[in-house]
């Protein structure tokens, strides 16, 4: 298996759009919760690449990467790599987010997704990253931590929710 990150192209829009709804029907998102599938998919590759180049308003003035996981030409997952945190995701979110779609998990790719994405972080000049998870997703602490995370604490959220930090 060769897994690599790349932007998003024309050719993942079915596969992604198949993946947001599945995502969604469980409580969570595979596109960027901003995602609006009214708007052509192409202006969304262009908002993404323009986020991975700059930092702008919109984005809290973080520079940011929203980028497909590709695993020998099949569209695997998703990364989020964020290359500073504003002040909703240091308390929620991280440096990176990641998700496999249901057909894919159990055969790595979140382990490949996060150490690929680690990666790239630092190649951005990011040294030190904060990685949570939902308290309840025993899988994604398991990757955390086999990719380096350090447990710091588990964060409670106005919601009621919670989740663990971890610092790799």
């Amino acid at each position: 298996m060769t897994l690599v990150l790349r932007p998003f192209a024309a050719s993942d829009e079915s596969p992604a759009l198949a993946a947001h709804a599945a995502f969604q029907r469980a409580g969570f998102n595979f596109l960027p919760v901003d995602f609006d599938s009214t708007t052509p998919w192409q202006h969304w590759i262009e908002r993404w690449e323009h986020a991975r180049l700059h930092a702008a308003a919109e984005n809290n003035g973080v520079r940011k990467s929203f980028l497909a996981a590709d695993a020998d030409g099949d569209l695997v997952g998703r990364a989020s790599i964020r290359f500073a945190l504003d002040a909703e995701h240091a308390r929620r979110g991280g440096h990176i987010g990641y998700g496999v779609i249901d057909e894919f998990r159990r055969r790595g790719y979140a382990t490949s997704i996060l150490s690929e994405a680690i990666r790239i972080a630092r190649d951005e000049g990011v040294e030190r990253l904060l990685v949570t998870c939902a308290t309840a997703n025993v899988a994604s602490a398991r990757v955390i931590e086999r990719c380096g995370g350090v447990f710091e604490s588990v964060a409670t959220h106005q919601d009621g929710s919670s989740s663990l930090r971890y610092w790799i």
